[in-house]
């Protein structure tokens, strides 16, 4: 069961959130409080950010060692500052490779996502079905083997049917096949994901099993003009947890929606 952290303010250097905090995700890789799977986040990680200025697709930077033991990271990531970060730390599902192509943030174009949560013996249950409903251009973007990236494609394929939706739109539709596909093949799942194109973060915590924790916090004094999203409080603070089964919006004012899912 993997941790998450999703950041969306004013611009940071990314060891500020990934080093700093107390229980940041270093931590959280060898130490995690409420994972309700597994032991350890030790099978690779990721993180994705945007440019503060340009206009220009997000850049991710992956790895399948654990993150506490990539000489790389620290000094790239007192270098790179953004307005908008996602990361993840994975545990892997039993049976799914450790390799780069099955390591989040998943990217298409300006659309980042990661994803804490499984569906359930994913090769004899929703593998195919998932595949059956995606489009050629999602189909072909699947590079790994993970329920994580077929969600991914199943999003991007929402987004490239209907254009006209916003990202929440996008994301509810998601999550609406998804449940109505669990229900018809008895399958369990859980889908927290964060989910952005730069200048939105969108949110869920939502499952039909045991529901993953998640968590949200807004102008913290240490993150001010800022929303911070993670699977487990980085440090001591008026963290709210999000309800269970909803999906949140985090907008360019850091006004954040809560709507039922």
């Amino acid at each position: 069961m993997c941790r998450l952290l999703g950041y969306f303010g004013s611009p940071i250097p990314l060891d500020r959130l990934l080093y700093q905090p107390e229980h940041s995700l270093i931590v959280q890789s060898y130490q995690p409080r409420e994972m309700t799977a597994g032991l350890l986040n030790a099978d690779g990680f990721g993180v994705g950010w945007y440019h503060p200025i340009r206009q220009t697709e997000p850049f991710t930077y992956k790895n399948t060692v654990p993150i506490w033991s990539d000489i790389n990271l620290p000094p790239l990531s007192r270098y790179v500052e953004s307005s908008c970060i996602l990361a993840s730390i994975r545990s892997a599902t039993p049976g799914q490779a450790v390799d780069l192509s099955n390591c989040p943030p998943f990217q298409q174009q300006f659309i980042l996502a990661v994803h804490n949560g499984f569906i359930e013996n994913f090769r004899q249950t929703l593998y195919r079905p998932i595949r059956d409903r995606l489009s050629d251009r999602a189909y072909q973007s699947i590079q790994g083997s993970t329920d994580s990236e077929h969600l991914f494609a199943l999003l991007l394929t929402q987004w490239e049917t209907s254009p006209e939706l916003t990202l929440a739109e996008v994301l509810h539709k998601t999550l609406t096949l998804l449940s109505d596909l669990g229900q018809s093949y008895q399958t369990g799942f859980a889908a927290n994901l964060i989910f952005s194109d730069g200048k939105q973060l969108v949110v869920s915590r939502f499952a039909n099993r045991t529901v993953p924790s998640l968590y949200w916090l807004r102008n913290a004094p240490d993150f001010p003009d800022a929303v911070l999203v993670a699977s487990e409080p980085l440090f001591a603070g008026d963290w709210i947890a999000c309800p269970e089964n909803t999906m949140l919006t985090i907008g360019e004012d850091l006004d954040i929606q809560i709507y039922p899912l």
